[in-house]
């Protein structure tokens, strides 16, 4: 039976092909030098749903999180929706202050956690994203004989685990096994 590994970008090559022989390891990061690049959260596709939010897009998964993520210092990022550069996207504590949440839509009241951010928002977004957007190279993936090792920097496939950012990997990983979260 084939599996479906996800492991660490940081591991060298050599590690990788010991452990995995004959895998063949497809690297879905926005350092990916292939077409598989475009299953990075940063990667611009455009004309992506922003939840809760009406016919609002944005260009990328990670711009519809980072820019509906509300700190003590700032509030809905626009620029954030539009990026089309794969650079600057995150916007962190050190800069605008603790966070508060997710705001549920451009113009919602209503704060989300962690965890209910996860659920309502990235999950269907990055979900959208790999039906509408990376139809092609699911079906590559899908087609690749043997094991197929995706490599992410995040590894963490647990949805409920909070303590570490969730793997984009792990998720392509549970769409070609049919156990994408909330399915």
């Amino acid at each position: 039976m084939r599996s479906i590994i996800v492991e660490s970008r940081r591991k060298s090559k050599a590690t990788l092909e010991k452990a995995w022989p004959g895998a063949r390891i497809v690297d879905v990061t926005s350092k990916a030098t292939d077409v598989f690049v475009q299953f990075s959260p940063f990667y611009p596709h455009g004309d992506i749903p922003i939840p809760f939010s009406g016919d609002t897009t944005a260009m990328s998964a990670e711009g519809i999180w980072q820019g509906l993520k509300v700190f003590a210092n700032s509030d809905v990022c626009f620029n954030s929706f539009e990026n089309r550069t794969m650079k600057n996207i995150k916007r962190t504590v050190k800069r605008f202050g603790p966070p508060l949440g997710h705001r549920k839509g451009i113009t919602g009241t209503e704060l989300l956690n962690y965890a209910e951010a996860r659920r309502e928002i990235y999950l269907p977004v990055y979900r959208w994203v790999l039906h509408h957007k990376t139809a092609t190279l699911l079906t590559l993936l899908r087609e690749t004989p043997g094991d197929l090792v995706l490599l992410d920097y995040e590894t963490n496939c647990d949805v409920n685990n909070l303590r570490k950012p969730l793997s984009h990997a792990g998720l392509i990983k549970a769409y070609l096994e049919d156990k994408y979260p909330g399915c």
